[in-house]
């Protein structure tokens, strides 16, 4: 993972019950900047669709992800960095969150935006799904973790981040700030 400084986007990403709200506000706060939920940036019809059960089509996730990039874009150019809590599934939706970056050039995956996967088997995703549903503090409903799953697409190049989210929070947030140390050293 590259060097994370003023003007920079750290994406948590991974499906639905991984942790990316709770990783995300905690390194937020540990580094001491903006936490931006990508499902605060869902219009009504989205998640209407999903409470209901029915997967989010194309037509329904780009215009999402473009709100998102503009958000993001906003905050590189101001200098700020921003974590970012995005599910972020296949390659392509991470290019345009990657496109924020106005020097970013299509492909190369040198970007200022970069990507940590929390890394989770199905079951225990299912079971933090059954639990959010009972308490109702979701609209995601664990029937669509499936679909997820299956869109789910990383490649190696990308250089994504992958960290074990069946640890305690603290345990990922500081395993998330050690690569970033690490990779600020490296350069």
């Amino acid at each position: 993972m590259a060097s994370v400084q003023k003007g920079s986007v750290i994406v948590i990403m991974g499906v639905s019950g991984s942790g990316k709200s709770t990783i995300g506000h905690l390194l937020a706060e540990v580094m001491e900047c903006r936490f931006l939920d990508a499902d605060d940036f869902h219009p009504i019809s989205n998640k209407e669709k999903m409470r209901k059960g029915i997967p989010l089509s194309e037509e329904d996730r780009i215009p999402w992800l473009e709100t998102l990039q503009d958000t993001l874009r906003e905050s590189l150019l101001d200098g700020k960095t921003t974590v970012l809590g995005c599910s972020a599934l296949q390659k392509h939706y991470r290019e345009i969150l990657r496109s924020a970056d106005p020097k970013y050039r299509s492909g190369s995956f040198s970007s200022s935006v970069k990507f940590v996967l929390l890394d989770v088997e199905a079951k225990v995703l299912a079971a933090r799904l059954q639990i959010r549903a009972a308490e109702g503090k979701h609209f995601m409903p664990p029937s669509l973790l499936q679909s997820q799953l299956e869109l789910l697409q990383v490649d190696e190049a990308e250089g994504i981040l992958k960290v074990d989210a069946s640890l305690s929070p603290q345990a990922i947030v500081g395993n998330i700030r050690a690569s970033i140390l690490q990779s600020r050293g490296n350069q």
